[in-house]
């Protein structure tokens, strides 16, 4: 069964939000960091997969980020918080919005 709940990491001042599947795999991610909470990352591990077997994943990294590569009963230290679908999947479209257009504007700057 899915489920999706996030956590703070106070030394890199970032929300984690997660949607993990039934074995404890992080399926999408997404990160937001500092007080004004900026998306700086929004990925999906099946896109991460894909862009892996495309020869892609660096760009993919650039644009998206990763997801963890633990599954979540591995992990020492986070306290999660609940999240319901929708809740998830608002934070999950604006971060990806603001990820795509972070990586228009590099691409049109020439960064």
């Amino acid at each position: 069964m899915t489920h999706w709940f996030r956590s703070y990491w106070t030394e890199e001042d970032t929300w984690f939000h997660f949607e993990v599947d039934a074995d404890g795999w992080v399926t999408r991610q997404v990160e937001l960091q500092g007080p004004l909470e900026k998306p700086i990352a929004a990925a999906s591990l099946a896109e991460w997969q894909a862009a892996q077997a495309a020869g892609t994943l660096a760009d993919y990294e650039k644009v998206f980020g990763a997801t963890a590569e633990v599954p979540v009963h591995e992990w020492d230290g986070y306290e999660p918080h609940d999240l319901i679908v929708k809740e998830f999947e608002s934070v999950w479209l604006a971060a990806r919005t603001a990820c795509q257009a972070g990586a228009r504007n590099r691409s049109t700057s020439g960064a």
